[in-house]
């Protein structure tokens, strides 16, 4: 209890700079894996994470000191390398992006586990913690190391910032760019530098192993949530700093205790609830949506079943049976029965008892509005794809549920008002049309 106070009530100043650094390299890190994310690089950023390891050690050996400016420089050199090699291989060679990925990623991890064991042997007293970076220790950062890491990380969330408008149509709508006369090939060089730059910053927080998990599994997580990439930015980061502070905080109270995998367990959690419950893309949110179309297209089948009837009768006044139109239409009879109630709750039918129904006047327009898109993609179908009339009926039953205000005025335009279906029925049309 007393580390937790201490901790979370920032008693202690080297607390404080500790999680400044890491609040700063996790958002900067969640931020930048976004852009990653949605240009379907992900592979490319655990690739580049393993390879800025021998850059670590390289700098450690040259400069015989674990300075932080100076590792974060060979760190960055060397995961550009890296990506250069990734791109260079996919684009010069028959082999594939994946055979790429794990050709990098294996001699760049293998080679830097190399160089780190040699130092190791040395008998260097200063390379002592140089492991670290292998899952990360921010808990156990200097002060000189939070002031580096943290300058760079609100460094790279400012370029964002500035270039957020540009990097979002990059990845958009590219071709838009090139015809605005955008620098699309200097901005995409600019992503990947910010994306090299964002791992060498947080291996420090979740280590090299475990540093693909921070750049992309926030991003992923947030893109349950929203369809619009400030928001997916915005709710990514705060996954990203609510992980890392979890984690850290573990890493202070723990003896011994590495602060990557904490971090990636907390995000991997935060990703499990996202996946389920998201309200855009999650699990229970896919199956709310499809059970609220099945819904409408059973009462949109109902309300097209009874036009149906009464079309043939020449009648829409008439009561008809529950019966009569499950034989138009074969429906489940319980389902058939909620159907019906949440149409009279739409006052869009009328019901009696004994399993009576007929249409109110905004239940004649519904199923008129039903039938006639029906019969207008039939007719599209029937012109324009020289489709035969027996053909036409299966795919219209399909897309009528789904066709807008805006289709159907666009299918009037192209079809120009046609009067009969391709199976000579009249297209029922209301005043407005």
């Amino acid at each position: 209890m007393e580390d937790f106070t201490n901790f979370f009530l920032l008693k202690d100043p080297n607390v404080r700079w500790v999680l400044l650094a890491v609040v700063l390299m996790s958002a900067s890190s969640a931020v930048t894996g976004c852009f990653t994310f949605l240009r379907k690089r992900a592979l490319v950023g655990d690739a580049i994470s393993h390879a800025i390891l021998p850059g670590i050690c390289l700098a450690f050996i040259i400069t015989q000191t674990k300075n932080p400016f100076f590792l974060l420089i060979g760190a960055f050199i060397s995961g550009w390398i890296g990506l250069m090699t990734i791109d260079f291989i996919t684009n010069n060679t028959r082999l594939k992006t994946d055979a790429a990925l794990g050709l990098v990623l294996s001699v760049f991890y293998g080679f830097g586990v190399l160089l780190l064991t040699s130092i190791q042997n040395s008998g260097n007293a200063t390379q002592a913690g140089l492991d670290k970076f292998l899952f990360g220790k921010a808990a156990s950062m200097m002060q000189e190391d939070v002031i580096v890491f943290a300058s760079f990380s609100l460094v790279l969330l400012v370029v964002v910032v500035v270039f957020f408008n540009s990097f979002r149509l990059v990845i958009f709508d590219r071709e838009y760019a090139i015809t605005r006369g955008m620098p699309v090939k200097l901005l995409e060089m600019l992503l990947s530098v910010l994306t090299v730059f964002a791992i060498s910053i947080g291996i420090q927080t979740v280590g090299v192993v475990l540093m693909a998990a921070l750049l992309i599994t926030p991003a992923a997580a947030a893109r349950y949530w929203t369809e619009k990439l400030m928001t997916m930015v915005a709710l990514s980061a705060v996954f990203a700093v609510v992980s890392g502070i979890i984690g850290t905080y573990v890493s202070y109270s723990v003896p011994k205790m590495p602060t990557g995998p904490w971090i990636v367990t907390v995000l991997s959690l935060l990703t499990i609830f996202s996946v389920l419950v998201g309200r855009k893309r999650g699990v229970l949110a896919a199956w709310v949506k499809k059970r609220k179309n099945k819904r409408k297209m059973m009462r949109e089948n109902i309300l097209k079943a009874l036009y149906h009837i009464d079309e043939i009768k020449g009648d829409f006044n008439q009561w008809r049976t529950l019966a009569e139109i499950r034989n138009k239409r074969w429906i489940e009879e319980e389902d058939m029965k909620r159907a019906v109630r949440q149409l009279k709750r739409r006052h869009l039918l009328e019901t009696k008892t004994g399993g009576w129904a007929r249409f109110t006047p905004e239940g004649i327009e519904e199923g008129r509005r039903i039938v006639r898109v029906h019969r207008l993609w039939e007719m599209y179908l029937s012109r324009y794809m020289q489709l035969p009339a027996d053909h036409v009926h299966e795919d219209a039953e399909a897309i009528e549920h789904i066709i807008t205000p805006e289709i159907e005025a666009e299918l009037l335009s192209k079809l120009d008002y046609p009067l009969m279906d391709p199976h000579d029925k009249p297209i029922p049309y209301n005043s407005t049309n």
